[in-house]
């Protein structure tokens, strides 16, 4: 095996550490969702068009990826085509195609065969967007009885979510109809970040184990007024400040998410 420690393996790790420990599941399923993976093919991709390579194991067809281009290699052991792509991506395009994913086999501490029945459930996990509700508050005050691992959650969302928000304060609420709960609130986001911010919101939540609607994600402008009320009980996140672009490169596949890549 590559003399390399990843993060999935960490998360991999933590998971057969204790195979009760649901949130710990949850938490390796988030990482390969959110990391990079290195896509063995039958070919070169062409256009927006890839083909995986897929075995036929005595459990059903797998297709295989890497969470590092040197264990991909270690795989192989010659030169192969490949692609790179997120890890979400990689399971849209998998889910409902009764294929499996090797993740890491043979090479790597966090050797990993997800059946299609699990590529279909991370799918879904995934998929949904956030229902927009109106709700009106009458007070906030300091978040507590969040679930065990959420604020983990949401930091680890909140720290690739640089550039898109100046900053997210999370608070408890509570509603004109006597309902309590928490606000995530984003100030200063752009408004074609928002979208993108709310499914990484609602990600964090349902992969930290929390209970769907646990909080509630709203938007600020800088200057409204209710941020200042906002500010003095809030747990307040800082979101990275965008690093400078490096110089331009023709994009590869998938690397657009309005065009998902072609799998044939």
């Amino acid at each position: 095996m590559t003399e390399i420690r990843t993060p999935l393996d960490a998360a991999h790790g933590l998971m057969e550490t204790d195979p009760e420990d649901g949130a710990a599941r949850l938490a390796f399923y988030a990482r390969l969702a959110d990391g990079e993976l290195f896509v063995l093919l039958e070919e070169e991709a062409r256009d927006e068009t890839i083909a995986p390579r897929v075995f036929p194991l005595d459990d059903g067809p797998v297709v295989l990826a890497f969470d590092a281009e040197e264990r991909l290699a270690e795989f192989t052991g010659a030169p192969a085509p490949y692609v790179a792509l997120p890890g979400r991506v990689v399971v849209a395009q998998l889910a409902g195609q009764g294929v499996g994913l090797g993740v890491n086999l043979g090479v790597a501490p966090s050797s990993t065969l997800l059946p299609p029945e699990a590529l279909d459930w991370l799918a879904e996990t995934l998929g949904p967007a956030p229902e927009e509700a109106e709700a009106r508050p009458t007070g906030f005050h300091k978040p507590r009885g969040l679930h065990e691992g959420l604020l983990g959650a949401l930091d680890t969302a909140l720290a690739k979510a640089g550039g898109l928000a100046q900053s997210a304060l999370l608070a408890g609420v509570e509603y004109e109809d006597g309902t309590r709960g928490h606000w995530l609130a984003f100030v200063g986001a752009d408004e074609a970040a928002q979208p993108a911010l709310a499914r990484a919101a609602g990600e964090a939540v349902r992969f930290s184990g929390a209970e769907e609607g646990a909080v509630d994600v709203v938007f600020l402008t800088e200057d409204a007024p209710i941020v200042a009320r906002l500010s003095k009980v809030a747990l307040r996140f800082d979101l990275p400040k965008p690093e400078a672009p490096p110089a331009r490169a023709p994009a590869p596949p998938g690397s657009d998410p309005s065009k998902p890549p072609i799998l044939r």
